[in-house]
């Protein structure tokens, strides 16, 4: 008995398969995931943990295996243990986005106060004051401005505007902070074309009138209407964008008409192969019958 218990002690632990790095390590070196079971090696989690904190802006981080049917959210213990440095940004983040997602919240406009706002809902959906209660200022609930009497939100103006004035821009357009129409999450403009990706919902759109650009991928919505020639692109590089599109759907056009023909010419071939195979099969049962 001793010594069947020293053989197990002393056989070979199974390895643990990473589908991250593709390699397999054994158990102690591997972690596995709390919400989904998912087993991979520690040191790419640890990779993977710290670059979903920066890179995510405070969203949950999940598995990063695509194919996990779970697919759940991974504990602060364990963004804690994989990144540790990472925790207080990782912790502002998410409070960051919890703001920004809460319709009834929102952040002071002045700068050196930036707390955090009550908003009053609204049932006509209007703009509502919102009183700060650090340092007390007033400001619209949607452009964010100082609240005055008689205030009109330009935020709420430009979204009503009629497509068809004039394309010149607005002074409303000027505006570097505005919410993703789908998430409403804010999004700052510095700089850059006026098609716009929410890092948060991965929804595309047109950053002066928020029509969905999803599935405009010639960018035609900027050839036409108020929002012509504003892309902040020049011709040349639209037209070569529409150019590089094209080639690619014409590439994959390519090789299906030249791979159907080659499959065409080789069924023969195959059905040749499939055949004999077919009828030894045949001549194997009738023997048994004989038999």
């Amino acid at each position: 008995m001793a010594d069947s218990a020293q053989a197990t002690a002393e056989a070979p632990q199974s390895l643990v398969f990473c589908k991250l790095c593709l390699t397999d390590y054994p158990p102690p070196t591997t972690d596995e995931l709390h919400t989904c079971g998912c087993v991979f090696c520690t040191l790419c989690l640890q990779q993977y943990v710290q670059l979903a904190v920066r890179e995510g802006g405070g969203a949950p981080v999940t598995c990063p295996d695509m194919a996990c049917l779970r697919n759940g959210a991974l504990l602060d213990s364990e963004i804690a243990r994989f990144a540790p440095d990472q925790v207080e940004l990782y912790q502002r983040l998410k409070f960051e986005r919890g703001v920004q997602l809460d319709p009834s919240k929102t952040w002071c406009p002045v700068l050196e106060c930036q707390a955090v706002c009550d908003v009053r809902p609204s049932v006509d959906s209007q703009p509502m004051s919102v009183p700060c209660p650090s340092c007390h200022a007033v400001f619209c609930s949607v452009c964010r401005v100082p609240w005055q009497e008689g205030h009109v939100c330009s935020e709420r103006r430009l979204l009503s505007s009629p497509l068809e004035e004039s394309a010149q821009p607005h002074p409303e357009t000027d505006v570097l902070v505005k919410q993703c129409p789908t998430c409403f999450v804010y999004i700052e403009r510095n700089q850059g074309c006026a098609q716009m990706l929410c890092k948060s919902c991965k929804h595309t759109f047109c950053w002066y009138c928020l029509q969905n650009l999803d599935g405009d991928i010639f960018l035609r919505h900027y050839d036409k209407g108020p929002c012509r020639n504003k892309l902040g692109h020049s011709r040349a590089s639209v037209m070569w964008n529409r150019t590089q599109v094209v080639g690619i759907l014409v590439g994959i056009s390519i090789v299906v008409l030249v791979t159907s023909p080659l499959l065409l010419l080789a069924s023969p071939c195959i059905m040749l192969v499939y055949k004999p195979c077919h009828c030894r099969k045949r001549k194997k049962k009738k023997k048994k019958r004989e038999l």
